[in-house]
């Protein structure tokens, strides 16, 4: 009985190994077909989809930074000034030519007061659309359409009873719509990437439409605005490294007031204009953010219920964002 038990158990590690052997045999014959097979798949590419997949970079590009840093210049002094304003990819694919973020951004001011507080933040929540007109990528040219809205999370009479603009508890709500029309021009190598990029655009606020605001903004707050913005970027490489050693960016923006803006005539540009110009410098070892120094002026402070104010500034501090996770990656197309 035993020599039985023997005999069988031989005759199962006999199998178990032919077993094991079939299957070597398999992988080592049927692996480099499927690898081909799967770089096949990874490779082959139509010409619309590399369009898409590099007007997506482009897209990247001309996203909206966020800011940690200061101002200087506002009366109303603060230690610290943030833009958090973190782009959530929702669209993001080779297979469409539209490009799809939300961001619920907030904008805060950390008051250069008694325990430093932050009065009023900005709650800036939005989404945005890209879509390009033609798949020109060295001379590209695309719109974007976005809905944001914009309230300080206060509860409070909007007006004191002076009737005038409550700042310390009063609310303020609006919400806009913008679209833009973005034209421009790329030279990329393997050593040096340079870009300008022009857009120009209008942003209507729903007050227009007597919804979604608060009513004493009415007369008092632009509720018809022309943006407009230029930027040129230059990111060096090293040769034999798969990172640029760094990345500059100069970029200029404005924001005309262009309705019924109290007794201001349509040329009054110390109440109707923002005007703001920054560079930024961003090292090879960053990762998604840069230095920034930048000044302006604001002829209607976008920072909520404190919009009465003009001012001119400087700032200091960092940019981030994915509009600065531009380094060259192996098997990225080239942005």
């Amino acid at each position: 009985m035993s020599y039985f038990f023997r005999t069988y158990k031989i005759m199962i590690r006999i199998k178990v190994t032919s077993l094991r052997l079939i299957i070597v045999y398999f992988c080592l014959v049927t692996a480099p077909a499927y690898a081909t097979m799967s770089c096949l798949q990874d490779t082959t590419i139509t010409a619309s989809q590399q369009t898409n997949l590099i007007f997506n970079g482009i897209y990247r590009q001309n996203v909206n930074t966020g800011f940690f840093g200061n101002e200087y210049g506002n009366k109303t002094r603060s230690t610290l000034v943030a833009d958090v304003n973190p782009n959530v990819l929702l669209l993001n694919s080779k297979n469409s030519r539209f490009f799809v973020l939300f961001s619920p951004r907030v904008k805060l001011r950390l008051l250069d007061a008694h325990k430093s507080p932050v009065r009023s933040p900005s709650y800036m929540p939005g989404a945005k659309v890209y879509f390009r007109i033609g798949d020109n990528v060295m001379r590209p040219d695309f719109f974007s359409l976005a809905y944001s809205h914009h309230s300080n999370g206060q509860d409070g009479p909007t007006l004191d009873a002076a009737g005038n603009f409550n700042r310390g508890e009063g609310k303020f709500t609006t919400n806009f719509y913008t679209l833009d029309y973005t034209a421009g021009k790329r030279k990329v190598s393997s050593q040096l990437s340079q870009s300008r990029y022009s857009s120009i655009g209008t942003e209507l606020h729903t007050g227009l439409f007597n919804r979604g605001y608060s009513k004493e903004l009415d007369g008092n707050y632009g509720f018809v605005r022309i943006n407009g913005s230029w930027t040129y970027d230059i990111l060096k490489g090293k040769s034999g490294d798969n990172k640029f050693n760094n990345h500059q960016r100069l970029q200029a923006r404005f924001t005309y007031i262009a309705d019924k803006y109290k007794d201001y005539g349509s040329l009054n540009l110390v109440k109707r204009l923002n005007a703001s110009v920054q560079y930024n410098y961003q090292f090879g070892f960053m990762d998604n953010v840069a230095l920034a120094l930048g000044a302006g002026y604001r002829g209607q402070d976008d920072y909520n219920i404190y919009f009465e104010d003009s001012y001119s500034f400087v700032s200091v501090g960092i940019v981030y964002g994915v509009a600065f996770d531009l380094h060259k990656k192996p098997n990225t197309p080239a942005r």
